[in-house]
């Protein structure tokens, strides 16, 4: 019998799916290093603050810590990064779920008067420590609180939507950033502030003059 014939367009090799193994592990190695970063930042361990520091407590090795991260600011931004969906996306959505002004404002009172966490607030000192100190870190920094002030002239957006456009959203935005600012402030030193009414009375006061 005649040999049959070779197919000239033989059938693609199926695409493979998912992650390289090699992939799936570096992002792991990175998330590992990620969080001793934040354990050392949140520590009050400035000083310590290196990438042999952030490796040995990771249990990856230093070179493979440089592998990911180029020096430590480039750990100190991910940090940063790393931490946006804990206090920055939580606002957001609270200003930009639908509803008035009244209920958005609501929700973010409701936010902000929740404690942050011992983690969370010890981090944010680091992380200015460090922005006072790295042109880089300052620059991230001010980008991430930009966002977060964004979110309360998203708030009085909505007022001023509902008033036809009589009021300055950015500037009623800020002055409420600006005041939520030294109530972190005053409560990171143990004052007794209560800021949940504070916030609430501020806002309807400012949006009863506007």
């Amino acid at each position: 019998m005649a040999a049959s014939a070779k197919n000239p367009n033989p059938p693609a090799a199926p695409a493979r799916t998912g992650r390289p193994r090699a992939s799936a592990k570096g992002e792991q190695t990175r998330a590992r290093l990620i969080t001793a970063a934040r354990t050392l930042l949140a520590g009050g361990m400035s000083e310590r603050f290196t990438t042999r520091n952030v490796a040995a407590l990771s249990g990856v090795s230093h070179g493979m810590c440089h592998y990911h991260f180029q020096d430590r600011t480039d750990l100190v931004l991910a940090v940063v990064e790393d931490i946006r969906p804990e206090w920055i996306h939580p606002l957001e959505e609270a200003a930009a779920a639908p509803g008035s002004f009244a209920e958005r404002a609501e929700r973010v009172v409701e936010l902000l008067g929740r404690p942050e966490g011992a983690e969370l607030s010890h981090l944010h000192s680091a992380l200015h420590w460090h922005a006072l100190n790295d042109a880089r870190v300052r620059e991230c920094l001010e980008a991430e609180y930009r966002r977060w002030r964004g979110c309360f002239v998203t708030l009085f957006q909505v007022l001023a939507e509902e008033r036809g456009g009589e009021i300055d959203p950015r500037l009623l935005g800020e002055a409420v950033a600006a005041a939520v600012d030294g109530l972190a402030a005053a409560e990171s030193l143990g004052s007794e502030v209560d800021s949940g009414p504070v916030l609430r009375t501020l806002i309807r006061t400012l949006a009863a003059g506007a």
